[in-house]
């Protein structure tokens, strides 16, 4: 029975038709190759799944990215947080990007962090392309991503929180009060857990046997202004909400100042729930009720998960971490 022919550096160089420094340049994310050649080089280590050899590299560096989307907002300084533990508890650090964009990281940064070794890759609410993932295999880097904006693709790691479940949880705590005109401010209509949100949001207004009014779902994007923009139009429809679920904190925040412009007391005419328990939803005045996402206890599994893969790719696997529902004082019956 004939043997698997190892795969080497020397054996993607052949058929790539390079030398084989041209191939360890681009493993190790060296500028100096035409844009062409890296192309094939890269695609041909993803074919063949190259891993480096033991004692190949020269060991962990100590490092792991943490590369966001965006990162103004104290969702993402939780991720940091969390992030930061679980390096610090390894011995490592972390690198800190920041894309301003919702692409996903581009070759300049590939090029980077190959450069500088980092033992892995910790991608935050981006969406992650078929061709990052093949450069990011071909350069033998392991990744994980958290709260991906949609389905994560096959074969990649992932964690995030049961979003589905806390819109649920959110939504049956209102009704249980008894409310019944419940208003819900989602986030863009991409991200996975602004839909899963919506959905559990759903489920239980259809499970109580209540209606779900259109005009009471709006989009948002998890930001504070928008939080207080689709609050204001709900609370001038001819039948305003009796209570609203906002799909994070910080449109609750803005939800609450809807109602202060208004007039409205909170929770006496208007109740608030919010999603993601950051640490100013306890001060909050009234302190605000919410669905809990382990926002720390999240980006520190992922970098565990990437810190003790090694050079291998982590287990393809979808982690989802539960939520809670932490009920606090801006929520109450209805007004009869």
């Amino acid at each position: 029975m004939p043997t698997k022919k190892r795969v080497t550096i020397a054996l993607i160089a052949e058929e790539a038709g390079v030398s084989v420094p041209t191939v360890s340049k681009v493993i190790n994310g060296r500028p100096e190759v035409a844009p062409e050649t890296r192309q094939r080089v890269e695609r041909l280590l993803h074919l063949h799944g190259y891993q480096r050899r033991v004692g190949q590299a020269e060991g962990p560096v100590g490092l792991v990215d943490l590369v966001f989307s965006e990162i103004e907002s104290p969702w993402a300084m939780e991720i940091v947080r969390g992030a930061e533990t679980a390096a610090r508890e390894a011995g490592a650090s972390v690198v800190i990007t920041v894309l301003h964009s919702h692409a996903g990281p581009g070759r300049d940064w590939l090029e980077r962090i190959a450069a500088r070794r980092t033992d892995g890759v910790v991608i935050v609410a981006s969406r992650l392309s078929s061709g990052l993932q093949r450069q990011l295999s071909a350069r033998s880097m392991p990744f994980v991503v958290v709260d991906p904006e949609g389905e994560p693709p096959a074969g990649i790691a992932s964690v995030g929180a049961t979003n589905w479940n806390g819109g649920l949880a959110a939504t049956r705590h209102l009704l249980e009060l008894g409310h019944r005109r419940i208003g819900i401010i989602g986030g863009p209509a991409d991200m996975l857990c602004s839909r899963a949100r919506i959905d559990g949001y759903r489920a239980a207004l259809e499970t109580a046997g209540v209606a779900v009014a259109p005009e009471l779902i709006r989009p948002g994007d998890f930001l504070v202004d928008s939080g207080r923009l689709q609050g204001e139009e709900l609370l001038a429809l001819d039948e305003p909400p009796t209570a609203v679920f906002a799909g994070s904190d910080l449109q609750a925040f803005g939800v609450l100042e809807a109602a202060r412009r208004r007039g409205l007391r909170v929770p006496e005419d208007l109740s608030v729930v919010g999603f993601d328990d950051l640490p100013l939803a306890r001060s909050a005045w009234p302190a605000l009720t919410t669905v809990r996402q382990p926002l720390q206890e999240m980006a520190a599994l992922a970098t565990r998960m990437v810190l003790a893969s090694g050079a291998a790719a982590p287990e393809a696997r979808r982690v989802e971490l539960a939520t809670e529902l932490i009920v606090r004082e801006s929520t109450a019956p209805p007004r009869s």
